[in-house]
């Protein structure tokens, strides 16, 4: 088998790959963080490079996809060209990849009772006349401090390095216990100091909390877009990947190990302390992430009835997992409550305390697997919406994630404004530009109920008339031009489509429904709902008033909505830092009802409703 030299610009990266490669794999072999929204399978256009040597005929999806100029210039897709020869590829400006992470939220008070303690003791000294063993002077020592010799457990790690640990520091130890197991033994006192860190692994980005697991005080945080958009965008594209690929699975779990551990040092960086103080770590993930992150084979997610492999929590040793942590670590994983509505969804729910509400709350987290919780403290229940990547700028012709460059909103006054992530000139849009445009040409008469963009001709509202030179046609259809190409950082004009409309319409549409059926089977009317607690990026970016006019969320709930940031993130910081949070979170998992949106009956007539605009 021939190979060839595959060169990467800026960065001058290497690399050498099999003949029939695609770019996208060689990106992959080079460690390159690139963002595949469609998971490479050639449908969203947005893996553009540029070939400045070894540039190879475009194959066909390339020239349906890129402008001829395009394709003059060198440019192609990562996903579609194969490697025939020794080829030079120019990346794209890497601030494109700088991507807008939630960290912040609202947080809410509770008892700190951290899972793991530490115990300094002064072991009694060998003697000829008890000729008790290292371990039982140890436990004799643990039962003064109020521990049960009958309870007390170790592990062969612990009692090969006792009699090394306890002799070199003249038998004073500090023990780490998890309940009433020795997860550790250290030399002296070194009970000043046990760190943790929380984790939110979403499907897009990955946050890192480092806290003080005796304060709760937050030391640092740090984020990640999560490595495995290299292989997919969104969940069904990795539970393919994982499935189909050669050890698809082993790849996935190690790219989120390995991004888990750079966080780590990158936080105690920040904080000036080391890996080897932290003792705990929590995470949080939707039930696919869950189990990839475990190396757990996700596939029955992925076929009905969309069982996952495990619900409950689980607590392992963070060498398990290859966590490089104190070598006493544990790792907390919280449960999940079905097959796409996961440990995440526990964790908002543990954060907002739904469980405790005496009012009726509506939580949303919206995505490309949309969860939605509804309930208060005398039932909760929940389901999945399969609202798909139009909300991630996936299948959006100028769609992009809610990076540098893209358009975040859009205002409709005496002539088009919007504001760009980052400044300088747009690249295209993400999901909230998407809301706020589709909002505004509802409002303005310019798309009608239907979703459909009327011509020049038929609009009645003479505010919507000033945006004539917006309104054009493109590859035979409707088009709402927010950026001439003139004014891009790509000479690419940036619009909204009529099949951007649709695709908005799907997304919105199940989201909406999942709300519907929520409201029917808890039995309750849109009025009885006190408030709408938006959680997660997208919900926390988006424009409350331009969710509400396309749909997204019942308008009579606008005046409710509340916006409480990364409540995910919030949830896996309470488990880690109260024991009592942890088994809660069990109880939340337990106590909702999961509804499966596809046996409801009327579903279909639901969602067909729910794709309509709200035209007042």
């Amino acid at each position: 088998m021939n190979y060839h030299k595959v060169f990467f610009k800026p960065g001058d990266i290497l690399v050498e790959v099999a003949e029939g490669s695609t770019l996208k794999e060689a990106m992959n072999d080079a460690g390159l963080e690139f963002d595949f929204l469609c998971g490479g399978g050639g449908t969203c256009g947005k893996c553009r490079v540029k070939i400045s040597e070894g540039l190879t005929t475009p194959v066909t999806r390339e020239q349906e996809m890129l402008q001829m100029k395009e394709l003059d210039e060198g440019i192609r897709l990562a996903c579609m060209t194969t490697v025939h020869n020794d080829v030079t590829v120019s990346l794209p400006n890497q601030k494109k990849l700088q991507h807008n992470i939630l960290i912040a939220s609202d947080e809410r008070s509770f008892q700190i009772e951290p899972q793991l303690h530490k115990v300094f003791v002064e072991v009694d000294k060998p003697s000829r006349e008890t000729q008790n063993s290292d371990w039982c002077r140890l436990k004799e020592s643990l039962v003064k401090r109020g521990y049960k010799d009958s309870e007390l457990e170790s592990t062969i790690s612990i009692l090969r390095q006792m009699p090394d640990v306890l002799r070199g520091s003249n038998n004073r130890i500090t023990a780490v216990m998890y309940n009433s197991k020795v997860a550790g033994i250290e030399p002296e006192d070194t009970t000043k100091t046990m760190l943790g860190m929380a984790f939110d692994i979403g499907t897009t980005t990955i946050v890192g909390y480092l806290l003080d697991l005796y304060s709760g005080k937050e030391l640092s945080v740090v984020s990640t877009l999560n490595p495995q958009t290299t292989f997919g965008a969104d969940v069904i594209s990795r539970l393919t990947f994982a499935s189909h690929e050669e050890n698809g699975l082993i790849k996935l779990q190690s790219a989120v190990i390995e991004s888990i551990n750079k966080l780590i040092i990158e936080a105690v960086e920040k904080a000036s302390v080391t890996r080897g103080q932290i003792y705990g770590v929590s995470f949080a993930a939707n039930t696919c992430m869950h189990h990839i992150f475990l190396g757990i084979n996700p596939q029955s997610i992925a076929v009905a009835p969309y069982v996952p492999a495990l619900s409950e929590p689980l607590v392992l040793d963070a060498s398990e997992l290859k966590i490089s942590i104190n070598q006493a670590g544990k790792v907390f994983m919280l449960p999940n409550i079905a097959g796409f509505v996961g440990a995440d969804t526990v964790a908002v729910l543990l954060a907002t305390e739904l469980d405790r509400s005496e009012d009726i709350k509506l939580v949303i987290d919206i995505g490309t697997n949309g969860e939605i919780a509804l309930g208060s403290r005398e039932k909760m229940v929940a389901c999945s919406a399969a609202a798909g990547p139009a909300f991630e700028g996936a299948q959006i012709s100028s769609g992009m994630r809610g990076a540098v460059g893209a358009i975040d909103h859009v205002y409709y006054r005496d002539k088009l404004e919007y504001s760009v992530i980052g400044g300088g000139e747009p690249l295209g849009v993400c999901g909230s530009a998407l809301l706020d445009t589709v909002a505004g040409l509802v409002e303005l008469g310019i798309v009608n109920k239907r979703g459909k963009i009327l011509a020049y001709e038929q609009l009645t509202n003479p505010v919507a008339r000033r945006f004539k030179e917006n309104l054009i046609q493109h590859e035979g259809q409707g088009a709402f031009v927010l950026a001439e190409a003139s004014t891009t950082g790509h000479g690419r004009p940036i619009m909204i489509t009529q099949s951007d409309i649709r695709e908005l319409q799907m997304a919105k549409g199940a989201m909406a429904a999942g709300v519907r059926v929520l409201i029917e089977t808890y039995g309750i009317q849109i009025q009885d709902i006190k408030e709408v607690l938006l959680a997660g990026a997208f919900g926390n970016y988006l424009n409350p008033h331009s969710a509400c006019v396309i749909g997204l969320i019942p308008l009579e709930l606008e005046s409710k909505i509340k916006m409480i940031g990364n409540a995910a993130g919030t949830g896996s910081k309470l488990a880690l830092l109260s024991s009592n949070e942890f088994r809660r979170s069990k109880d939340i998992a337990e106590y909702v009802k999961f509804v499966e949106l596809g046996s409801y009956p009327r579903f279909n007539s639901i969602f067909g409703e729910c794709t309509y605009f709200n035209i007042q």
